[in-house]
C-alpha cells in the first residue's frame, strides 16, 4: 500500500481505520524528516497490516498542532482512533515498527 497524503479534508476518515494508523508529520526543509520518509515509504509498501500517511506542518498547520507537533519530525501511531505512541525526532525502521 502507498502512503497517503493526510489533509484536514481527508483525516477523519484516515483517523477512523479499523488497521493501526502511522502518521509521519514532516516538513520538506527538514533534514532529519528527509532521512525518516524513505523508511517510512518502505513500512508503508510492506505492511498492508498498517495505513501510513504523511502530513506535511507547513501545509496542514491546524492538524499538527491539534497533535500537539512542535518538533518534526513526530511519528504518531493511531489504534482505533486513539495515539497509542509517539516518537520525535528520527528513529530507524526498528524503532518505528516497534511503535506499531
Amino acid at each position: 500500500m502507498s502512503v497517503i497524503k493526510i489533509s484536514r479534508d481527508n483525516f477523519e476518515s484516515i483517523k477512523n481505520q479499523s488497521k493501526p494508523v502511522l502518521l509521519d508529520f514532516y516538513a520538506d526543509w527538514c533534514g532529519p524528516c528527509r532521512m525518516v520518509s524513505p523508511i517510512v515509504d518502505e513500512i508503508a509498501e510492506e505492511r498492508s497490516d498498517i495505513v501510513v500517511g504523511k502530513v506535511n506542518v507547513d501545509d496542514e498547520p491546524e492538524l499538527a498542532q491539534s497533535f500537539g507537533v512542535s518538533s518534526i519530525p513526530t511519528l504518531v501511531v493511531l489504534k482505533n482512533g486513539a495515539v497509542s505512541e509517539r516518537a520525535v525526532g528520527a528513529r530507524p525502521k526498528e524503532q518505528i515498527l516497534n511503535m506499531i
